[in-house]
């Protein structure tokens, strides 16, 4: 026992134990995403997430520790961001089509989603700090952490928050559009990229490639406005 606990301590400080958990744990969490039918509660984000989060309790690591082992999977966030410009420029002609409708709905969109969160935050009394966390919750991870930090905020806290509006959009998307009756894939797909951001575009891709392109662009214009956006916001509704 003595041995193979040395053996735990010795794994637990490399790169490769993390990552392998990581990338396991993600593995059973899309087969039982495949084998639930892709229902949006059997997301397998959330649910590698939960069980990553179990392993780390059960065997007392730290977070910095895991992460130095996760952060090869955190680079390559920047790869598949970039990588949705492939989709994009094979649907060029479908999205210029549909540039204008798609402008004002980003500009509705990324208002709506920085008031909603600081009018209702304030009025819950909610701190400053947390506010500010709140303001780019539906913007990628690395730019809202970007924006908080250049704000005096918490990046972490930002960090945390985006990742719940992400999943939450990702769950309820689907079902959501279907009860609205909104059958075009393009504006579904917009609008899970716009609320959801990655997460989001990652379930719009599961559903058409379509909805997916369209969730890329928004996804990537809403982070630049919202980095514009956001610093007015907060002077205005400090």
């Amino acid at each position: 026992m003595t041995g193979e606990f040395a053996l735990w301590v010795y794994l637990s400080h490399t790169p490769l134990l993390w990552l392998t958990v990581t990338l396991l744990a993600y593995a059973v969490a899309d087969r039982f995403f495949q084998a639930a039918g892709r229902h949006p509660l059997a997301n397998p984000v959330i649910h590698a997430i939960w069980m990553i989060g179990l392993v780390l309790t059960l065997t007392g690591t730290p977070y910095r520790t895991y992460f130095e082992g996760a952060q090869f999977v955190h680079f390559l966030l920047g790869p598949a961001t970039v990588a949705l410009a492939v989709p994009l420029y094979e649907r060029r002609a479908t999205v210029m089509r549909a540039l204008l409708p798609m402008l004002a709905a980003l500009l509705v969109g990324c208002v709506t989603a920085m008031t909603s969160a600081l009018v209702f935050a304030r009025l819950a009394g909610i701190p400053y700090d947390v506010r500010l966390a709140m303001a780019p919750k539906s913007v990628t991870t690395g730019v809202a952490m970007g924006i908080v930090e250049a704000l005096g905020g918490d990046p972490t806290l930002a960090a945390v928050l985006v990742m719940l509006t992400g999943m939450a959009g990702a769950v309820i998307v689907t079902p959501l559009m279907r009860t609205l009756r909104v059958e075009d894939m393009r504006a579904r797909g917009f609008a899970a990229g716009l609320a959801a951001h990655g997460l989001g575009t990652a379930r719009a891709f599961q559903v058409s490639e379509v909805a997916g392109t369209f969730a890329g662009i928004a996804m990537g214009l809403n982070a630049f406005l919202t980095a514009i956006l956001v610093p007015v916001a907060v002077s205005v509704l400090p």
